[in-house]
């Protein structure tokens, strides 16, 4: 198991014989509809497509997951695999094989087995994916918002989870990603070996209104001794953009 970070929620996976890019914003800024006095952000340092990819995950339908100019860069021929409103968006742009997950389906690749989970809703009708990803004996789940389904309870061990560490937060709107307790939560739930967080801004720069307003609760170090008092072995792990991390039994390698 390798994990890359690209920063934001873009990740390139090794897992077992799949190699993955998963929620990828790669190239040009990136803006939430036409509003980049409200929210926008840029790569300082230049990410090129990465080579070999065989598969493409999109967890949600939102541009920081499912990034148009980026998709447009990618290989029409490799399969994607998507929430409804990200499938949606794939299959517009050309995409030949396209894979709509609903929450709690699964889909076969090779030796790896996807499962969908509940993930963020957005607005009313807008329900996004978590994911379960196993092959041989290795369980990663991933959901970039924070937003875990209350199904996993019954789930049982995993090996590792991606997910947000940190709350973070907006004023009047609250949380937008859910760490602390709700990591705390999860890993109650999932009991993994490692914790990684995902969602980070990393290198990137922000303008507008909205990031001059958001504010992290909370520290890596205080939520490690709070999975330490409830008896949880877990490590977390703030990961480092673009260096590969080897995820083995016992650890982890940089």
């Amino acid at each position: 198991m390798q994990l890359t970070w690209l920063e934001s929620n873009t990740w390139l996976w090794q897992l077992g014989q799949t190699r993955i890019l998963v929620d990828p914003w790669l190239v040009g800024r990136l803006t939430f509809g036409h509003t980049p006095w409200l929210f926008a952000a840029e790569r300082t340092l230049p990410c090129e497509m990465p080579a070999g990819v065989e598969l493409i995950v999109l967890s949600q339908g939102l541009p920081d997951h499912c990034h148009v100019p980026t998709l447009r860069q990618c290989d029409r021929r490799i399969p994607v695999i998507g929430s409804a409103s990200a499938a949606k968006i794939a299959q517009g742009l050309g995409f030949e094989t396209v894979i709509a997950l609903a929450p709690h389906d699964t889909y076969c690749w090779r030796d790896l087995t996807i499962q969908a989970t509940k993930g963020a809703t957005i607005g009313p009708l807008q329900q996004e994916n978590g994911y379960l990803f196993h092959w041989g004996d290795r369980t990663l789940y991933y959901e970039p918002h924070g937003c875990h389904d209350p199904w996993l309870k019954r789930y049982g061990t995993v090996d590792v989870v991606i997910t947000p560490l940190l709350n973070v937060r907006l004023p009047l709107l609250g949380t937008i990603l859910n760490g602390g307790e709700t990591a705390l939560e999860l890993g109650r739930w999932l009991r993994p070996q490692q914790m990684i967080g995902t969602a980070a801004n990393g290198s990137l720069i922000l303008r507008g209104v909205l990031p001059s307003l958001l504010s992290v609760a909370g520290s890596l170090h205080d939520l490690q001794e709070q999975f330490q008092t409830a008896g949880l072995m877990t490590q977390l792990i703030e990961p480092v953009a673009y260096r590969p991390l080897e995820v083995r039994s016992l650890g982890v390698e940089a």
